[in-house]
C-alpha cells in the first residue's frame, strides 16, 4: 500500500521514530544526528534519511536534527496532533483488556464506544463505558464521529463485524482476532496476531538451540 507516493513499510516506522524522539526529549536531549537515530532503533541512518526525505527536509549538513521540531513535525504527518474517535467490538476478556488499557488515550485515540452480541454483556458498564447492542452499531458509529473501529471477537465473526464497521463509514481497523478478513481499498486495517509473532520467533529460536546443540 502506499499513500502520496509513500511506502507502506515507510508509514509503518514514522511511529517509531516518534516514539524514539520523545524518549530523547524526555531524556533533555535536543539535537540528535541520524546516527544515533538509527542506532536506537536498529535503523541505518541512510534509511533514515531516506524516510524523511519523502517528507521535506528536517536537518541540516552535519548537525543533526532538532528533537523536538522532529518529532511534532513526524505527529502532524501521521496526524497524531488531533484525537480520533474510536468503538471497540467485543467485550470479552481482550475487549476488556484494550478498554482498560491507559496507552491508548495519551496518544490522541480515544475508545467512545463499545459493543457486543452478548445479552448479558449489553448494558454492563466497563471503565466509564455502557456496553451498547450490535444493533445500535451503524447509528452510534455515524453519530460518534468514529473513525478507527478495534476488533476483539473470535474469527468467525470477524468479517462480519469489519463489514457491519466499514458499512457504518469507519475507515480504520484494528483487528486481534486471528484472521485476514478483507475490506475496500479505501480502508485501511493493521492485524495483530500474537501468536503469529510467536511462531514465526520459534524459527529462529530452533535454529539457535540446533546451534547450540552442534546439530
Amino acid at each position: 500500500m502506499e499513500s502520496g507516493g509513500v511506502p507502506d513499510v515507510v508509514v509503518l516506522r514514522l511511529p517509531l521514530y516518534v516514539r524514539a524522539l520523545s524518549q530523547l526529549l524526555a531524556a533533555g536531549c535536543e539535537v540528535v544526528s541520524s546516527q544515533k537515530l538509527g542506532g536506537l532503533l536498529q535503523v541505518t541512518p541512510a534509511q533514515i534519511r531516506k524516510d524523511l526525505s519523502y517528507f521535506g527536509r528536517f536537518g541540516k549538513q552535519g548537525r543533526g536534527y532538532n528533537v523536538r521540531f522532529l518529532r511534532d513535525e513526524l505527529k502532524q504527518i501521521l496526524g497524531l496532533d488531533r484525537k480520533w474517535h474510536a468503538c471497540l467490538v467485543g467485550m470479552g476478556f481482550l475487549g476488556q483488556a484494550i478498554v482498560n488499557y491507559p496507552g491508548f488515550a495519551p496518544e490522541g485515540f480515544d475508545i467512545v464506544a463499545a459493543f457486543d452480541s452478548d445479552a448479558e454483556m449489553v448494558g454492563t458498564t466497563v471503565q466509564g463505558l455502557t456496553v451498547q447492542p450490535m444493533g445500535e452499531l451503524d447509528a452510534l458509529v455515524r453519530g460518534g464521529s468514529i473513525s478507527v473501529g478495534v476488533v476483539a471477537v473470535p474469527a468467525a465473526q470477524a468479517q462480519e463485524v469489519i463489514d457491519k464497521l466499514v458499512d457504518a463509514g469507519v475507515h480504520g481497523i484494528l483487528n486481534y482476532a486471528p484472521v485476514a478478513p478483507q475490506v475496500p481499498t479505501s480502508v485501511v486495517i493493521r492485524n495483530i496476531d500474537p501468536v503469529l509473532s510467536l511462531q514465526s520467533m520459534t524459527f529462529y529460536l530452533l535454529k539457535e538451540a540446533e546451534r547450540a546443540s552442534g546439530r
